[in-house]
């Protein structure tokens, strides 16, 4: 493992401990506990009927979007290279009284891992950022559907992924697309959830890129697109200034010009 995925790993198996404590109620781990649908506003509107399907969370984190996925009739199987979240997922499971499986490992290697013909691929929030390479990404997800499987993916936009809250102005301070051996680098000491635990391992490494890499990488790896949404929303508060618009999504505050925060789509694998 490189040394930029081992930093982000480490990263992440802290934030892992620290989002399944739930203090701030940022995951909503006691509302899904129980029995309320966490999965947010977006997703819940467009990922339609799972219900018998065979479904593969790619990126699943502790296993909340998992796990609701499964309480509306999917099998699921979650994917996540952090052992702390996949510890995390299947405690919450157990929790829950839901069946889930869930796999420790890269997702690059997620036709190996799950064994394939899944119905439906899924992934959400803050997950291609932290993936070196996006066309072993695409092939990974049509490695793991069927034919005839989709794919749902919900994430920040790239247009917004590129700006800066500075006292309250939003300027364009990073670039838009970062080579594999040259990802931009966040140092931060808390998670993103308000949480004061201090992290040990205080920074991570991140690849931007554009919506065209994004579809074009999909395309490429034989899927088909079925549609593509642009929001006013997000689920966390990617800038500062960021207000809350009810149920758990924040927007930018009025007066400000509008732009897109966030991105969906679903594609169809057609070979």
């Amino acid at each position: 493992m490189d040394a930029f995925k081992l930093s982000n790993r480490q990263n992440w198996d802290e934030r892992a401990d620290i989002h399944a404590a739930d203090r701030t109620g940022f995951y909503a781990v006691d509302a899904f506990l129980a029995g309320e649908d966490t999965l947010y506003p977006i997703e819940q509107a467009e990922i339609g009927d799972v219900a018998g399907a065979r479904l593969a969370h790619f990126q699943c984190h502790i296993g909340i979007d998992t796990l609701c996925l499964a309480r509306r009739g999917a099998t699921v199987t979650g994917i996540d290279f952090s052992s702390r979240a996949i510890a995390h997922a299947q405690s919450l499971a157990a929790r829950a009284g839901l069946a889930a499986s869930f796999v420790e490992g890269e997702v690059y290697d997620a036709p190996e891992l799950t064994g394939g013909g899944f119905d439906i691929v899924y992934t959400t929030w803050g997950t291609i950022t932290w993936l070196d390479d996006i066309r072993a990404w695409a092939r990974a997800i049509a490695g793991t559907l069927k034919i005839g499987g989709r794919f749902y993916f919900a994430d920040t936009h790239p247009a917004a992924a590129v700006m800066e809250d500075r006292d309250g102005i939003l300027v364009p301070a990073y670039d838009w697309r970062s080579a594999k051996d040259t990802p931009q680098r966040f140092d931060a000491p808390f998670t993103y959830t308000g949480d004061a635990t201090p992290l040990a391992t205080g920074h991570n490494f991140e690849w931007m890129r554009g919506l065209s890499d994004v579809i074009g990488a999909l395309l490429e790896a034989g899927l088909r697109l079925d549609f593509l949404h642009e929001h006013e929303l997000l689920p966390y508060k990617h800038f500062s200034i960021m207000v809350p618009a009810g149920r758990r999504m924040f927007a930018l505050p009025p007066g400000l010009p509008r732009m897109p925060l966030a991105v969906s789509l679903q594609a169809t694998r057609t070979r």
